[in-house]
C-alpha cells in the first residue's frame, strides 16, 4: 500500500512539473506574448496548467492504470485528457484574466506534455519489467512455473488474450513461443488472436501437437465448466505434452503477472463436476463470540475445520486431539495468520470419559465438531474392538458431554460407508449416527450428523499413496479395476460441515451430491500422466485384489432414507431412520462390557444394531 503512494506521489510531481516545463517551453519556442497581464500572467498560467492538468487526470483514471500492462488504449487517454486540460487553460484565461495565448502556444504545448508524459510512463514500464525479470530470475527454482518450448493454447477468450500478450512481452526468444490456439467455437476458426492462428477445436489438438511439436498445453477458460474442463483435459492427457492450468476469473484479475500463476492440473481438476460453493460470509455468523471445540482438530477435516472457523472471530477455539504432532502443527498454523485468536490446543482423548468432563466443565463449548475418529478401513478391520471403543463410545462420551453441559450444537463427522457397511469402520459411524439422532430426541443440544464421500489427499487416501508410488517409479497399486468412489476436495467437505453446523434443526443426516463417482482406475491413469508419465509402459499399474471390508462402491444414502431439499442444491437432508432405542442402548451395554476382552470379537453385536452390516460381504 506504501508503494501505491509512493508511485502515486511521483507521478502527480512528474505531470505537475512537465505542465509547467511544456508551457514555458511552448512559449519561449513561439516568442509569442500574452495580449495583456505580461510576464505575471504567464506565471500563473503555468500554475494553472500544473493543476488543471491533475485534476483532468484524476477524472480520467489515469493513476488507477497499471502502466506495466499499458496498452495504446492507455496512450489515447493521456493525450485526450491533456487536450481537454489546454481547451480548460484557455476558457479559463478568457474567462477570468481576459488574456490568452497565442493557438500555436497551446497545440504545441499539448505535442510536448503529451510526449514527455507517455515517455515518462514508457520508461517507467520498461523499469518495472526489467525488475521483474531480475527478480523471477532470483527466485526461479526447478518446479517453477515459468513457462518454455512450444505451446499449444486452449481457449480464445479474455484469459488467452491476456496470456498471449504476456508471453509475447516476457518471453520473447526462441526457447518459449505459442503456436497455436484451440477453441471450441466455430466462428473464431482460422481467425487470429494477436497473431496466432485458432486452428480448430478439442479435435484438433492431437494433430496440432505432432504437426507444431507442442511440448506444452496451457488451459486457459478459467469459467469452463468442470465437465467441459474434464473432457477437454483428457484429450491433452493423452498427448503427453505437460499440462498448465490459468487461476480462476477472480484470482486472474487480483494478480498483477498471470503466468507464474499458471499452476499444473491436478487430480482435483478431473473430478468431472462443478466444485460445491458454499458462501461461508452468511453461514459462519453463527461461531462469532462462540466457544468452538474440534475433536480431531490435527486432522485432515478437522485441522480444515479450525482454519475456517478462526477467521470468523469465535470467543475460544479449544482443539482437542490424542496425536500431539498434528495438534501442534495446526496451533502454529492459526497463532501465525490470526495472531489475535484466543486459540487453546488440548491433548487427550475422546474414549477418557475424565478427561472430557474436565474440558467440558472448564470451558463449556457452545459448538462441537467432532472429527475424532479411526477411519482407515483395512486397519480397522484387524482391530475391531478398538474401532468401537474409539469411534462408536467416543461419539457416546463426547455427546453426553455435549448435553450435560448445555452446548448448542454438536456436528459428527460421518462417511458413505456408513451405508450398508461392509466393514467395521462404517458400521461404527452408523452406530454413531444413530446415537447423535437418539440424543437429538432427548436433549437441547441440535445434534446433526455429515455424511460424505473421500477427501482427496487427506492422510493415508488414495491420492497421496498413488503420489508416492509414482515417485518411487511404481508399480501403482489398484485394488480392482471396476472399485469406484465419491471424492470430494478437503474445502469442499468442511464447508459442507460447516453448512450443516449452520442450517441444524437438529437430528438431520447431511448428504452431499458429488455427482458421478470416479472410478479408481481412471484416477490412478489420470495422476501417472499429470506427473508426465504413461500409463503401463513408464509407471505400471498392479491389480491386488479387494482388502478385507472393502466394496467395489459406496453409497450415501440407505434406500428407507430418502432426500429433503435445501438451500442449496448440491446439500441433501436424508430422513433419519426409527429404530428400538431400548434394544439399542441394551445392546450398546453388552458391547462396552466385552470390547475390551480381546478374545470377544464385537462384530456379532454391531450386526445386532446394524442389521445392513455383512462382514466381508463384497458389494
Amino acid at each position: 500500500m506504501k508503494k501505491r503512494y509512493v508511485a502515486l506521489l511521483f507521478f502527480l510531481l512528474c505531470d505537475f512539473v512537465s505542465a509547467i516545463f511544456s508551457l514555458g517551453l511552448s512559449y519561449l519556442l513561439t516568442n509569442n506574448e500574452l495580449l495583456a497581464y505580461g510576464y505575471h500572467m504567464t506565471n500563473m498560467s503555468y500554475l494553472i496548467l500544473g493543476g488543471i492538468l491533475l485534476v483532468v487526470f484524476y477524472v480520467f483514471k489515469i493513476y488507477n492504470i497499471l502502466w506495466r500492462y499499458s496498452r495504446i488504449a492507455e496512450w489515447i487517454r493521456i493525450c485526450v485528457a491533456t487536450g481537454i486540460s489546454m481547451v480548460i487553460l484557455f476558457i479559463v484565461q478568457m474567462s477570468v484574466y481576459r488574456a490568452y495565448f497565442d493557438v500555436s502556444v497551446y497545440v504545441l504545448t499539448f505535442f510536448i506534455l503529451s510526449g514527455i508524459i507517455i515517455a515518462q510512463r514508457v520508461v517507467f514500464k520498461r523499469i518495472m519489467n526489467e525488475f521483474s525479470k531480475s527478480r523471477r530470475k532470483k527466485n526461479q527454482t526447478k518446479d517453477d512455473t515459468l513457462l518454455s518450448g512450444n505451446i499449444m493454447l486452449i481457449g480464445a477468450g479474455n484469459a488467452g488474450e491476456m496470456l498471449i500478450s504476456e508471453v509475447s512481452r516476457k518471453y520473447n526468444h526462441r526457447n518459449c513461443k505459442i503456436k497455436c490456439v484451440i477453441d471450441d467455437n466455430p466462428y473464431k476458426h482460422g481467425q487470429y488472436i494477436l497473431g496466432i492462428k485458432i486452428i480448430g477445436g478439442r479435435e484438433a489438438i492431437a494433430e496440432a501437437v505432432k504437426k507444431y511439436d507442442i511440448s506444452l498445453i496451457v488451459f486457459a477458460i478459467p469459467n469452463c465448466s468442470s465437465e467441459q474442463k474434464t473432457a477437454i483435459l483428457n484429450i491433452c492427457q493423452k498427448t503427453g505434452c505437460e499440462l498448465r492450468i490459468v487461476p480462476s476469473i477472480c484470482k486472474m484479475y487480483e494478480m498483477s503477472e498471470l503466468t507464474p500463476a499458471i499452476r499444473k492440473v491436478e487430480i482435483e481438476d478431473l473430478l468431472g463436476r462443478e466444485p460445491i460453493n458454499i458462501c461461508l460470509e452468511q453461514k459462519l455468523g453463527y461461531v462469532t463470540d462462540k466457544t468452538v471445540l474440534v475433536t480431531g482438530g490435527g486432522g485432515t477435516i478437522g485441522s480444515e475445520l479450525c482454519r475456517q472457523i478462526a477467521a470468523y472471530n469465535p470467543k475460544k477455539l479449544i482443539i482437542f486431539d490424542i496425536y500431539e504432532n498434528t495438534a501442534y502443527e495446526i496451533q502454529n498454523e492459526l497463532l501465525r495468520k490470526f495472531p489475535t485468536l484466543n486459540l487453546l490446543t488440548l491433548i487427550g482423548s475422546v474414549r477418557d470419559s475424565k478427561r472430557l468432563d474436565s474440558v467440558f466443565a472448564t470451558y463449556k463449548p457452545d459448538i462441537i465438531y467432532h472429527a475424532a475418529a479411526h477411519k482407515h478401513v483395512p486397519l480397522m478391520e484387524d482391530s475391531p474392538n478398538e474401532t468401537i471403543k474409539n469411534n462408536v463410545f467416543g461419539t457416546y462420551k463426547t455427546a453426553e458431554c455435549a448435553h450435560r453441559y448445555g452446548a448448542e450444537k454438536f456436528v459428527l463427522i460421518s462417511t458413505d460407508k456408513a451405508v450398508n457397511p461392509t466393514n467395521i469402520m462404517g458400521a461404527s459411524k452408523r452406530i454413531c449416527e444413530m446415537i447423535v439422532q437418539s440424543w437429538n430426541k432427548k436433549s437441547k443440544t441440535e445434534f446433526v450428523a455429515v455424511r460424505f464421500g473421500n477427501v482427496l489427499g487427506s492422510n493415508g487416501s488414495v491420492i497421496p499413496i498413488f503420489k508416492e508410488q509414482i515417485k518411487e517409479g511404481g508399480p501403482v497399486t489398484v485394488t480392482d479395476p471396476n472399485i469406484i468412489r465419491y471424492f470430494m476436495t478437503i474445502p469442499e467437505a468442511v464447508s459442507l460441515v460447516l453448512e450443516a453446523g449452520a442450517n441444524a434443526k437438529g437430528g438431520e443426516i447431511f448428504v452431499l451430491d458429488m455427482g458421478e463417482p470416479v472410478k479408481i482406475l481412471t484416477l490412478a491413469e489420470n495422476l501417472i500422466r499429470l506427473s508426465g508419465f504413461t500409463p503401463y509402459k513408464d509407471i505400471d499399474i498392479k491389480f491386488t485384489g479387494l482388502r478385507p471390508g472393502e466394496k467395489l462402491y459406496e453409497e450415501l444414502l440407505m434406500s428407507e432414507e430418502g432426500l429433503t431439499a435445501t438451500e442449496n442444491a448440491l446439500i441433501h437432508i436424508g430422513k433419519p431412520i426409527d429404530f428400538d432405542e431400548e434394544v439399542f442402548y441394551k445392546t450398546l451395554e453388552r458391547m462396552k462390557a466385552v470390547m475390551y476382552d480381546e478374545n470377544v470379537d464385537v462384530r456379532s453385536l454391531v450386526q445386532q444394531i446394524v442389521p445392513t452390516y455383512i462382514p466381508n460381504n463384497i458389494r
